[in-house]
C-alpha cells in the first residue's frame, strides 16, 4: 500500500486514478477536502477496496500516526498543500500551517514507523522568477516570491533536512504548472475555459505577458510515478511540458479552439509581485529516469477542453459549492 496526502485534488486524484488502472496495490488517501479537494474526483472508485479514503488534515499527529500503525504503507507521496498563489497573498498564515508544519508532521510519522520512501511534490515556484532567458535547474538557488512559494521552500528543506539528518529516503519533485481534467476554477486555464464558454469576460493580469511552461497533468503523474520508483534518494527532479507560453497567448488560444472572440479578454490590476517568467530544464529527470512527456500542448489542450466541455455538471457542481455534498452523500458527512 502507498498513503497518498490530497489525494482528491487536482493533481492528486489524478495520481491516484492512473495508479489503480495500472496496478492493484492499494492507495490510502488522505485529504482535508478544503476548497480545492473533491471527492466527487474519484468517483469512479466508489465501492472498490483498493482505494481506501480517510477524510483528515496532515497537521493531525494523532491521526497520521494511527493511519501509518494500521496501514503500514510502503511509500508517501505528499501532494496534500494550499496552492493558490492569490489566497497566499491574502493571508500566508494556512500556507505555513499546511505547508511547512503539515509536512513535519508526515516527516516525523514516517521516520517512526519506518516508511520507505517519502516523495515530496513540490513546484517550480519555489525557484522566484526567470529573466527573458534560461531555464530553472534542480541547483538554481531558491528565491521564493509569494507566500504561497516562501511555504513550499520551507517543506522542500525540511525534506532536505529529514534526509541530511535522519537519512530518510526523500524525493522531491519540482512541476511547471498544470492543466488537464479536474483542475479546481480558481486556476487560469480553467476558469478561463468555463467563462469563455459563458461569454464572460476572461481576466488577464497586468498585460499578459508573463511566462509559464505548460505541463499535462498525466505526464505529471507519470514522471511521479518514475521519481516513486526508480529517483536516487536525497535528489531533486524538475517536471517541465516544454511548453513555454504568455499568458495572453494562451488566451487567444483557448478562445480560438471555442470559436470566442478576442473582445472577452479583460485585463486586471496585476497580482502583488507577479514572477514575469518560469521555464524549466527537465533534463536531468530524462537523463537519469527515462522520464520526457509524451503529450504535446497542442494535443492536450483540446483533450482538456473537451473533458470540460463534456463535464459541465462536475465544474457547475465546483463552482457553486455543490460539490461539498458528495462526501456527505458518500461517506454520511
Amino acid at each position: 500500500m502507498i498513503l497518498v496526502t490530497g489525494g482528491a485534488g487536482f493533481i492528486g486524484s489524478n495520481f491516484v486514478l492512473d495508479w489503480l488502472a495500472a496496478n492493484d496495490e492499494p492507495v490510502l488517501n488522505l485529504d482535508a477536502l478544503t476548497y480545492a479537494g473533491n471527492l466527487e474526483n474519484l468517483a469512479a472508485l466508489a465501492g472498490d477496496a483498493r482505494h481506501v479514503f480517510v477524510h483528515g488534515d496532515i497537521c493531525d499527529r494523532a491521526l497520521v500516526d494511527r493511519l501509518l500503525t494500521e496501514h503500514r504503507p510502503r511509500a508517501l507521496v505528499h501532494f496534500a498543500a494550499e496552492s493558490h498563489v492569490d489566497r497566499s497573498i491574502q493571508s500566508g498564515l494556512p500556507f505555513v500551517t499546511t505547508n511547512v508544519a503539515g509536512t513535519q508532521v508526515l516527516l516525523d510519522a514516517a521516520r517512526r514507523h519506518g516508511t520507505q520512501r517519502f516523495l515530496h511534490v513540490s513546484t517550480d515556484e519555489v525557484y522566484g522568477s526567470l529573466g527573458e532567458t534560461g531555464a530553472f535547474r534542480e541547483d538554481t538557488p531558491l528565491a521564493p516570491n509569494s507566500p504561497y512559494s516562501a511555504s513550499k521552500a520551507g517543506s522542500d528543506m525540511l525534506v532536505r533536512a529529514a534526509q541530511h539528518t535522519h537519512g530518510m529516503d526523500c524525493v522531491i519533485t519540482r512541476c511547471s504548472n498544470n492543466y488537464g481534467p479536474f483542475q479546481f476554477p480558481e486556476k487560469f486555464l480553467p476558469l478561463m475555459l468555463a467563462n469563455a464558454q459563458e461569454d464572460k469576460p476572461i481576466p488577464v493580469y497586468g498585460d499578459g505577458q508573463q511566462v509559464r511552461d505548460w505541463l499535462y497533468v498525466r505526464d505529471h503523474c507519470e514522471a511521479i510515478l518514475a521519481a516513486l520508483e526508480k529517483g536516487k534518494s536525497g535528489e531533486v527532479y524538475n517536471i517541465g511540458g516544454n511548453n513555454e507560453l504568455k499568458n495572453l497567448e494562451l488566451v487567444k488560444k483557448v478562445l480560438a479552439a471555442l470559436g470566442k472572440p478576442e473582445s472577452l479578454i479583460t485585463y486586471v490590476k496585476d497580482r502583488p509581485g507577479h514572477d514575469r517568467r518560469y521555464a524549466i530544464d527537465a533534463a536531468k529527470i530524462r537523463r537519469e529516469l527515462g522520464w520526457s512527456p509524451r503529450f504535446t500542448f497542442e494535443q492536450a489542450l483540446p483533450l482538456t477542453i473537451r473533458w470540460y466541455q463534456s463535464n459541465g455538471a462536475w465544474l457547475q457542481r465546483v463552482r457553486s459549492g455543490a460539490y461539498r455534498e458528495y462526501y456527505a452523500r458518500q461517506y454520511g458527512g
